[in-house]
């Protein structure tokens, strides 16, 4: 539900350029094609900010790839008591998000 007040204006904030938005949908389409077409493979991912994560392609959605990796300090991930999806318990699930991506490489 969409509330509207007639005394305050929106200032829009940003607004993307329509040739940015097709390039952005096309590049997020291509590469959860390529992850989906990868899963249970080993990769290394770069991340535009330089961070570098190997693991296993273990689900892609439109927006996200989810990596099963090694327990490292430092990771973000969702670590417990007990496995994900059948992996051991001394592995946490990474979520990145496909517009940070860099580099994918195939490692095995």
């Amino acid at each position: 539900m969409s509330m509207q007040y007639p005394a305050m204006q929106q200032q829009v904030l940003y607004q993307a350029d329509p040739n940015v938005a097709t390039t952005l949908r096309s590049v997020r389409d291509r590469m959860h094609h390529i992850f989906s077409t990868h899963v249970n493979r080993l990769v290394r991912v770069q991340t535009l900010d330089g961070n570098t994560y190997e693991g296993v392609i273990v689900h892609t959605d439109k927006n996200h790839v989810y990596l099963r990796a090694s327990q490292t300090p430092g990771h973000r991930g969702f670590f417990g008591p007990g496995p994900f999806f059948g992996g051991p318990s001394d592995e946490a699930i990474l979520t990145l998000v496909l517009f940070e991506l860099l580099v994918i490489v195939l490692l095995a």
